[in-house]
């Protein structure tokens, strides 16, 4: 994908597509390695005394709802990965704050 291009304005449609996916690609991929930083951290602060193994399996029981939303979102087709581009570009262009996806997967509790 040429720099400054934007996925919506690229007209043959396999182009369009490559573009996508290797911009999903590369954000899937970013997005993974910050959700994989709060298991890192949950190691640590196991290691530490801080939290016990039951918190550190409640911590990876979230990383795992988290990065199976960031799988949804991210698609696994051309389709997808178009969709998942635009949507990512379209919130770039109007200066919409990053999802987070810890968030986005942390377990809901009653009155939440």
């Amino acid at each position: 994908m040429t720099e400054g291009v934007r996925i919506r304005d690229i007209e043959n449609d396999k182009a369009r597509r490559r573009a996508a996916r290797q911009m999903i690609g590369e954000y899937h991929e970013q997005q993974l390695r910050l959700l994989l930083d709060h298991v890192r951290d949950g190691f640590a602060k196991m290691d530490a005394g801080e939290i016990d193994p039951f918190d550190l399996d409640e911590l990876i029981h979230h990383y795992k709802r988290s990065a199976q939303k960031l799988w949804s979102f991210c698609g696994s087709s051309g389709g997808a990965w178009e969709r998942a581009a635009l949507t990512l570009e379209w919130e770039r262009e109007e200066g919409e704050p990053e999802t987070d996806w810890w968030e986005v997967g942390r377990p809901r509790r009653r009155g939440d």
